[in-house]
C-alpha cells in the first residue's frame, strides 16, 4: 500500500463516515462542484466516486465520495481478528467479503483506502458520539494511512465539538472543524493546510495545491474585476435614441425608451452576473438569492435607489467633484415629466442614464427626403449615483456568489441586519476611492472636456482591490 503522493502523482482522499453525516456536501465544497448529488436521506451514495479539481486543465487534488458505514462493529471484529500484514488489512477485507452484501458498503468505502488515498473521517458535531462511531474510527486507524476528522456541524441547535475532538485525538494525525453549509474559499485553504499535518510525506503535494489553489483565486478575481467593469461601463455610456414624429405624442415616445433603455442595462447586468457565477462554478440551472438580498428588488426601483449608493449628504459632494447639479437630481431636460419607473423614484427622476435631451437635424438626402427632425435621447447617465448603484450591486452579488458554498443546498438564509439605512459597500469608500469613481465616472459618460486616459484603469485597479478585501485575501 502506498504511503504518500508519489512525483507526479495527484493527492487523493477518501472522504468516509456514517451516512447521513455531510461527506457529500463536503466534497462538493472542496471541488467547487455544484452537481454532486446532496441527500437528506441516508444511503444515497452506494459506490465511491472520484472528483477532482483540475485548473488550467490540470489536475490538482482528487476526493473520493464514499458509501457510508453499515456494519462497523462486525468490519471492525473481522478487522482485529486479522494476523495478516497489517499494511494489507483492507486489501484483504475486501477480497474476504467483495461477494457479500451484507459487507458491500464497507467494502466499497475501503476501495480507495487500498489504492493510497488519504482519509478524512466526516461526523455531524451536532449530535453524541456512538459506540458505531469509536468502531469506525478504530477501522480506520487499523488501516494505517494518513487521516484527519473533520466535524461537519449540519445545525446550530446541539454541539458535542468538544466530545468529539476528545475522542478524535486517540484515531487521528489532525483535527479540522469545517462546515460545509458556510466554508469560503479561505476556509477551504485552511481545510488544506490541516491536510499536510497528517503525514509529513503528504506537505510538498498539498503545498504546491495549495498554490495553485491560490493562484486560480487570484486568476477569477482579475476577470472578475474585467467583467464588473466592462458592465459598468457599458451601462454608464450607453445611449438610445428615436426621432420624434410631427403628430406623435413625446411621453409615449419617452416610456418606450425608458422601457429600451432599462433593458439593455439590465442585459449588461444580467451578463455580468452570470460570468461571475461561472468564475465561481455555481452551475445550477436556478442560484436563489438570500430572501433579503436587495438584489431582489429591480435595478430601477425605489428600493434599490433608497438602500444602495451614496447617501445624500455624500451625493452632493461627490456631485460637485463631477460638475453637475448632482445633489438636486432631477434632469431639467426631462421638462417636469413623470412617468414610466420614476414615477416612483419621485425626485431621482433622470437617475441612471435615464437623461432625456433633444436635438434637430437638418440634413436632406437627394430627391428631398428628410433626415431627422426633433429626435428625443436618453443616456448617457449624468447622475454619478447611478455608478455607485452599480458598484454596490456587482459588490453584493460578487459577495453573494464567493462566500456560498457549493455543498450548501439549503437556499435559507439568515437576514443581516444593519445599523445604516444603505445596504451597500459606496457609503464606506474613503474620499481618494470616491475620486476615482468621480474620474471613470466623467470619462466614461464623456462629460471630461479632456479625457484622463489613466482614470479607467485606475478604477479596474480599484475594484480589483475591492474583490480582494471581499476574498479575505
Amino acid at each position: 500500500m502506498k504511503n504518500h503522493p508519489q512525483p507526479g502523482i495527484v493527492p487523493e482522499f477518501a472522504v468516509l463516515g456514517h451516512p447521513n453525516e455531510g461527506k457529500s456536501s463536503v466534497v462538493s465544497t472542496l471541488t467547487e462542484d455544484d452537481t454532486i448529488r446532496v441527500s437528506r436521506l441516508p444511503g444515497e451514495t452506494t459506490r465511491s466516486t472520484a472528483y477532482t479539481v483540475k485548473m488550467d486543465g490540470k489536475d490538482i487534488i482528487r476526493f473520493v465520495d464514499t458509501p457510508g458505514f453499515q456494519v462497523p462493529k462486525q468490519t471492525l471484529a473481522w478487522f482485529r481478528k486479522f494476523e495478516g500484514n497489517p499494511e494489507r488489512i483492507a486489501d484483504a477485507f475486501i477480497e474476504t467479503f467483495k461477494d457479500d452484501p451484507f459487507y458491500r458498503d464497507d467494502c466499497e468505502l475501503l476501495k480507495p483506502v487500498t489504492k493510497g488515498a488519504g482519509i478524512i473521517y466526516v461526523v455531524d458535531g451536532a449530535r453524541p458520539v456512538r459506540d458505531d462511531d469509536l468502531a469506525e474510527m478504530e477501522i480506520l486507524r487499523l488501516t494505517g494511512r494518513p487521516r484527519m476528522a473533520v466535524i461537519n456541524s449540519k445545525t446550530d441547535e446541539k454541539d458535542y465539538t468538544q466530545d468529539w475532538k476528545n475522542e478524535f485525538r486517540r484515531h487521528f494525525n489532525a483535527v479540522r472543524v469545517f462546515n460545509s453549509n458556510t466554508a469560503n474559499f479561505m476556509e477551504r485553504i485552511k481545510m488544506l493546510e490541516s491536510l499536510k499535518a497528517i503525514d509529513q510525506e503528504w506537505e510538498q503535494s498539498l503545498f504546491e495545491v495549495i498554490t495553485a489553489f491560490q493562484k486560480d483565486r487570484e486568476k477569477r478575481n482579475l476577470l472578475a474585476c474585467a467583467a464588473i467593469c466592462r458592465a459598468i461601463e457599458q451601462s454608464l455610456s450607453f445611449a438610445v435614441s428615436e426621432p420624434v414624429a410631427k403628430d406623435g405624442d413625446p411621453d409615449t415616445l419617452k416610456e418606450m425608451l425608458n422601457g429600451k433603455y432599462q433593458a439593455r442595462i439590465k442585459e449588461f447586468e444580467t451578463r455580468m452576473f452570470q460570468k461571475l457565477r461561472s468564475l465561481f462554478k455555481h452551475h445550477l440551472f436556478e442560484y436563489h438569492l438570500p430572501e433579503y438580498s436587495v438584489l431582489n428588488h429591480d435595478l430601477f426601483s425605489k428600493q434599490t435607489w433608497e438602500l444602495l449608493g451614496l447617501t445624500k449628504e455624500q451625493l452632493m459632494t461627490a456631485g460637485a467633484i463631477v460638475g453637475g447639479t448632482v445633489g438636486v437630481m432631477i434632469d431639467a431636460a426631462a421638462a417636469g415629466h413623470t412617468f414610466g419607473i420614476f414615477t416612483a423614484i419621485g425626485g431621482a427622476l433622470g437617475a441612471g442614464s435615464a437623461l432625456f435631451g433633444g436635438r434637430k437635424t437638418a440634413k436632406n438626402k437627394p430627391g428631398g427626403i428628410r433626415l431627422g427632425g426633433d429626435t428625443l435621447r436618453l443616456g448617457p447617465a449624468r447622475n454619478i449615483q447611478f455608478l455607485y448603484i452599480l458598484v454596490d450591486r456587482a459588490l453584493i452579488y460578487y459577495s453573494h456568489i464567493i462566500n456560498r458554498p457549493h455543498g450548501k443546498r439549503d437556499m435559507t438564509e439568515r437576514k443581516e441586519k444593519k445599523d445604516t439605512p444603505k445596504n451597500g459597500f459606496s457609503t464606506e469608500f474613503t474620499f481618494s476611492r470616491k475620486m476615482i469613481c468621480s474620474k471613470f465616472f466623467k470619462t466614461v459618460t464623456g462629460r471630461s472636456l479632456i479625457p484622463d486616459k489613466k482614470a479607467v484603469a485606475e478604477f479596474e485597479e480599484f475594484i480589483k482591490a475591492l474583490l480582494e478585501d471581499l476574498s479575505g485575501k
